[in-house]
């Protein structure tokens, strides 16, 4: 399977995917580490990829994705975006709607 095929295959067979810089229990990165905390505030159930573990993925799903940066947050297999994005859909209400939408949220 080519990393294109792998990206494919996460973001389709997971309702709930974030490529970070590290991992939810150790960011290495203040935006990867904010964005864990908004969906833990959000009560979501999630997958995540550390990006530093898999170079060729990391280059790959920013052409994939056509999205530049990192964290990347994807839901229902579709791009959310990045920290900021996430961020606001959470002050507004949208992220947790959005998540319960794919079953997302840990009741």
């Amino acid at each position: 399977m080519d990393v294109i095929e792998r990206i494919k295959d996460q973001i389709e067979n997971n309702p709930v995917v974030l490529y970070m810089k590290g991992t939810p229990d150790f960011p290495q990165c203040g935006f990867s580490g904010q964005s864990v905390q908004v969906l833990q505030a959000c009560r979501a159930k999630f997958v995540y990829i550390n990006i530093f573990e898999d170079p060729e993925l990391r280059e790959a799903l920013k052409e994939y994705s056509h999205w530049p940066t990192y964290p990347q947050l994807y839901i229902g297999g579709e791009l959310v975006g990045g920290c900021d994005i996430m961020i606001d859909l959470y002050n507004r209400g949208d992220l947790e709607k959005m998540l319960s939408e794919v079953n997302g949220v840990v009741s």
